[in-house]
């Protein structure tokens, strides 16, 4: 949010938008959860909230609430009509939020009301502790911080779905960043990469992969990439980018909160990253912020 002068802030409506924030958020989960979005788009054609609880096997009462919170949002749009309201999916909800669509981002929607939402409950414990949250959330022992960060296979597999579908989104962006074309050999780099051998390639891609953890890990990880690099080769980072005095984003600030309550790792700035590269031996290093989620830093070897 962009900050006027003194005169024209109003203080008030900030801090009430600011803590209404995460009830926001849960109307347009529970929407998806519930399955309001595809009803509507499997339809075809604007439902009453009578039909649409109906459907769902909820109350009329809480559906209507949902319904018109979600109009408020845009989320939705509604036509009042001679027989009572009806409701239709705005494009925004078609696109983003119905589980059909190819750019649906429905599978990272559920990852944040049933974990992190859960475990952002104890943020004050986190800033306290200086460590996650999962040990205190779900019983999860928090020893492997990365491990921990799922409660089942069920789970793991709608986040692997939401970073794709989020991937989907913002993936040209970042791959389009650098001229990559010099390099035939690319090796997406994921799985237990600390344990595991990592196969030899000329680039290496690290897809919001190091803000999971302490720079020890980072750098632990960065010179295995560089022994296994080839010699012209590279890596490139994929993360959010701070802000040189890490004024903002405000986006990735609050992924680096996210971190906290849910890893060991933290965002980071353009400046400290390079530095994590150069510790692995990587240089000519390059920086490029998209404008958008992801940014991208290329090294060489």
């Amino acid at each position: 949010m962009k900050m006027g002068s003194a005169e024209d802030l109003d203080y008030p409506q900030v801090i009430l938008q600011y803590s209404s924030g995460f009830l926001v958020s849960k109307v347009m989960f529970t929407a998806c959860e519930l399955g309001v979005f595809d009803l509507l788009l499997e339809a075809g054609k604007p439902l009453s909230s009578d039909a649409i609880a109906a459907r769902l096997g909820t109350s009329t009462t809480g559906m209507e609430r949902l319904l018109d919170a979600c109009v408020g949002l845009k989320l939705l749009t509604v036509e009042l009509t001679q027989e009572g309201a009806l409701y239709r999916n705005t494009d925004i909800s078609n696109i983003y939020l119905t589980k059909s669509s190819p750019k649906s981002q429905y599978h990272i929607m559920m990852y944040y009301s049933n974990t992190v939402y859960l475990c952002w409950h104890y943020l004050a414990d986190a800033v306290r502790e200086g460590r996650n949250q999962y040990e205190r959330a779900f019983g999860i022992s928090s020893e492997d911080p990365f491990g921990a960060m799922y409660r089942s296979e069920e789970e793991m597999l709608k986040f692997m779905a939401g970073q794709n579908s989020i991937w989907g989104i913002c993936g040209r962006d970042v791959l389009s960043a650098f001229d990559l074309s010099p390099f035939r050999q690319i090796c997406d780099l994921g799985g237990d990469f600390f344990n595991d051998s990592i196969p030899e390639a000329e680039l290496y891609i690290l897809s919001k992969t190091l803000h999971d953890w302490d720079d020890d890990k980072c750098r632990q990880l960065l010179t295995k990439v560089y022994k296994a690099c080839q010699p012209g080769g590279g890596v490139l980072l994929v993360e959010s980018l701070l802000n040189e005095d890490k004024s903002g984003p405000l986006e990735t600030q609050l992924y680096s909160m996210n971190m906290l309550v849910q890893t060991e790792g933290k965002e980071r700035t353009a400046a400290e990253y390079s530095k994590l590269l150069e510790a692995a031996g990587f240089g000519d290093i390059q920086v490029k912020r998209t404008g958008k989620l992801y940014d991208a830093v290329l090294g060489r070897k």
